[in-house]
């Protein structure tokens, strides 16, 4: 069951390399150009998806909900940004109409925008410095009063 070997010599050897090595690179060259192929067949329905997007309004806004542009705003006021008006328009404007859905979801957008971690964060420590009860608004225990102060002339 022992496979005879084609390679007799060192000559052979260096062939035999010489002809992987070939192989190696035709395959690679095969497989790059299959996987640049795929890619270009993958990349198809998405452009056509992205040209039908171009045409819908409102969908720049949605990007730049998500997108890493803005420095100002974090994860909060993104969420905001969607959360607040699917909120208010679900829970408070249900029979409201669409001219006024429309003006809410904007200016609750815009408020959100506003809002970020940091605000929320001070807001949360405002209040809980005013629930809490702090050294300056506790009432001093007055001193008792001994009668004889300790360096009168009395003695």
């Amino acid at each position: 069951m022992r496979k005879e070997s084609k390679i007799k010599s060192l000559d052979d050897l260096r062939l035999e390399i010489a002809h992987l090595k070939t192989l190696a690179r035709a395959q690679e060259d095969y497989l790059n150009d299959q996987y640049q192929l795929f890619n270009e067949k993958i990349a198809a329905p998405v452009r056509f998806v992205k040209s039908l997007a171009s045409w819908v309004p409102g969908v720049d806004l949605a990007k730049g909900l998500f997108t890493k542009g803005n420095k100002d705003e974090d994860w909060l006021s993104k969420a905001l940004r969607i959360g607040l008006p699917v909120i208010l328009n679900r829970f408070f404007l249900r029979k409201a109409g669409f001219i006024k859905r429309a003006l809410v979801t904007l200016l609750s957008q815009q408020a959100a925008g506003a809002l970020n971690k940091d605000t929320v964060t001070n807001l949360i420590g405002k209040v809980a410095d005013f629930v809490r009860p702090s050294a300056k608004r506790r009432k001093k225990p007055k001193h008792p009063d001994y009668g004889i102060p300790p360096d009168s002339e009395t003695y």
